[in-house]
Formats: structure tokens, sequence, C-alpha cells
């Protein structure tokens, strides 16, 4: 025998209204039917849930709990029957967006904010990775949406161009290349070379602006690299926007190299015609391009 969940309902008015009476008449119910509809319950559960020489419809101590956890279960129903009602409009259970470590991540996490606080019931997952890693991890979990530097192209994707970034070549203050004008490539491969880890699980992809000196350290993300540079340690390629207030401070400066210290990339938002976006990746593909445009517009 199943326990009948509409039991739980009649409890709780039961415990407001005080008696079977009253609770009958909110219910609009006849008292014989909530009286067997609280008895069949009891003898379900093999407890007295009610004080019979109460005047008022008092719980048991045993009641208590019971309804408690009635009152939970109705609420789990309940959270149910609105995430059906949500998904129904179009709604997608999940959506998953893969990250390119080197992209800014304000006016993402702006448009997630946005998406958040309209309360919808899709279950957003972001996963954070560099170089090939982005594509790698899009392809490999059947991704949704990827924010990426670099990408291998296909038929079947829909990329949309974000707000142009720019990389600094840049050094310590307290570094030796600091202070040299007019380095050479093969100056610079004296000297230890900071770069971030390509994190797909073959490391297949080689940054085209590595310098292909002996001396390079790989790292696992910016804010590591960020550490490396100021520590001395080495120089690198950084994107502008974390390490701006390092310039100005003059704690990190660019590296007066003679191929240049400065290139600009134009980071895509990339989904897939063999996964069509739902209406979740659809708006959060509105918030984040008005983000990003929202940003470009401050600077």
């Amino acid at each position: 025998m199943r326990i009948d969940v509409d039991a739980f309902k009649v409890l709780q008015v039961l415990v407001e209204e005080g008696s079977f009476a009253k609770a009958a008449e909110r219910l609009h119910k006849a008292q014989s039917a909530v009286s067997y509809q609280v008895k069949k319950l009891e003898q379900h559960l093999g407890v007295n849930l009610f004080c019979r020489d109460q005047y008022r419809a008092e719980l048991t101590p045993e009641g208590k709990v019971i309804l408690a956890e009635g009152q939970r279960l109705l609420q789990y129903l309940a959270n149910i029957e609105h995430l059906a009602s949500r998904f129904s409009e179009g709604w997608e259970p999940k959506l998953e967006i893969i990250i390119d470590g080197a992209l800014p991540m304000k006016p993402i996490m702006r448009a997630l904010k946005r998406l958040s606080e309209q309360q919808i019931p899709t279950k957003v997952q972001l996963n954070m990775e560099f170089l090939g890693g982005v594509q790698d991890r899009f392809e490999r979990d059947s991704a949704d949406l990827m924010l990426v530097k670099d990408y291998r192209t296909g038929p079947s994707y829909r990329p949309q161009a974000l707000p142009p970034i720019t990389s600094v070549l840049v050094v310590s203050a307290e570094h030796p290349l600091a202070q040299e004008k007019r380095l050479s490539l093969f100056e610079l491969q004296q000297h230890v070379e900071l770069t971030i880890e390509d994190s797909s699980p073959d490391k297949h992809y080689r940054d085209e602006l590595q310098f292909g000196g002996d001396k390079v350290f790989y790292l696992s993300g910016f804010i590591m690299k960020k550490n490396a540079l100021l520590m001395g340690l080495g120089f690198g390629w950084m994107p502008d926007f974390l390490i701006e207030k390092e310039l100005s401070s003059g704690e990190l400066v660019e590296v007066d190299f003679s191929g240049g210290n400065r290139y600009s990339f134009t980071p895509q938002l990339v989904s897939t015609m063999e996964r069509p976006l739902g209406r979740a990746g659809r708006l959060f593909t509105e918030l984040v391009m008005e983000e990003c445009r929202s940003e470009t517009n401050l600077v």
C-alpha cells in the first residue's frame, strides 16, 4: 500500500484549524472523509497521529515528526511540479559552458548573475580550460558553448566574435630583460619563458607565440603565471586586463622585443548545430554578448 500524499495536506490543515469539522469545511470535504483519510494513514504507518482525548485536534509526538517529514515531502513535490512547468516552457535541464582561461571573466560572471536572477530551472556548469583543452573538452563532454581564444573550425560550428583582447609581453621590473632595448629573438631565448600549459590530455596544441627557447616553464593558469612574472622568474605574454594595475605601478614592464611586444586576438563564442542551444543557452549567449559590449564601451 502506498502512502496517500494528500493525507499530509489534510494533517497540515487539521493542525492549522484545530478540529476535524473546520478542516473538512476548509478542504470542501465531508468530515467523515477527512477522518477516514487520517485513520487510513495511521493504519498504514502503524502509529497514532492525533490525541483523540483532546478537544482540539492535536498531534501526538510521533505525529509531529511525521507531519514535519510530510511537509518536506510536499515541498519536494511542489519543487518538482515547478521544475516540470519551467521545463515545459522550453528550458533545458543542463547548460555546459567551457571557457578559455585567457578570457576576461567579469562579463561572463555578470551574464551568469543576470541568468540566475531569472530563476530558471536549468543547471549551469562552467568549466575552465587552456589552449587546446577548451575545444577538446567541448567535444569530449558534448558541451553546449565554448568561449575560446582559438579553435579548429568545422562545418557545424557557429562562432560569434567577442571583443578583441590584447596580450602584452612583460617581465618584472627587477628582471635583467627590463633594462634591455631592441632585444633580438636569440637574446630572449637565453632567458626563461613562462607560458600556459595546454590542458588537453594529449598536449597536442602548441602556442604559436612561444619563442622556441630551451628554457620554458609551463604553468597551469594565468594567476600562477602572473605571480611567477612578479617574482622575476621569467618573461611571458599576459592579457592586458589581468595586469593593468601592475603595469601602471611599474611592477611589470613591457619587454622591448624587436619583433613586437603586443598582439591582439578576437575570441569567439562557439556553439554547434549538432547540439542546438535551448532557451537557457540562447539567453546566456545574448547576455554575455551584451556584457562584453558594455565592458568594451567602458574602456
